[in-house]
């Protein structure tokens, strides 16, 4: 698999590449299809070459799904890059399609708010403000 192309690559660059991908996606999954079939009508079944083949289509697939959301991007002009394998993201991506590093930025939690002195009357609860949160962490990055 090639790697996407940067942003300074022409959209007519990265459409075309977007033909290609679709292209191989569709025969990935004839393949796999036909060769799930064949095994069948063998009483054969090769779970690594069946596990290979998906592979294939599924790194495909990931490719041709991130090329279709960098050309919608284009239209609006948001993409980033992943900070670990600098592949092409687009907006609202939360991992990246590549390598699955986290696109969110963490943030630090607020310090805890200092105790109140004794003898006053407790804060009223409201609702929860700030960044969403991840697994406790705050996050803001999108």
């Amino acid at each position: 698999m090639s790697a996407l192309p940067p942003a300074t690559v022409p959209i007519s660059e990265v459409r075309q590449r977007r033909h290609e991908v679709a292209k191989q996606v569709a025969a990935l999954t004839f393949d796999l299809g036909g060769l799930t079939y064949e095994m069948s009508q063998r009483n054969d079944f090769r779970i690594d070459v069946l596990v290979a083949k998906a592979a294939a289509l599924k790194a495909a697939d990931a490719e041709l799904g991130e090329l279709e959301r960098l050309l919608a991007a284009a239209e609006e002009g948001v993409v980033g890059h992943c900070r670990r394998c600098q592949a092409s993201h687009s907006r609202g991506a939360i991992y990246c399609w590549r390598c699955g590093e986290s696109l969110a930025y963490a943030v630090p939690p607020a310090p805890a708010p200092a105790p109140a002195p004794a003898g006053s009357a407790p804060a009223p609860a409201g609702p929860a403000s700030g960044p969403p949160t991840l697994d406790g962490v705050a996050v803001t990055g999108f």
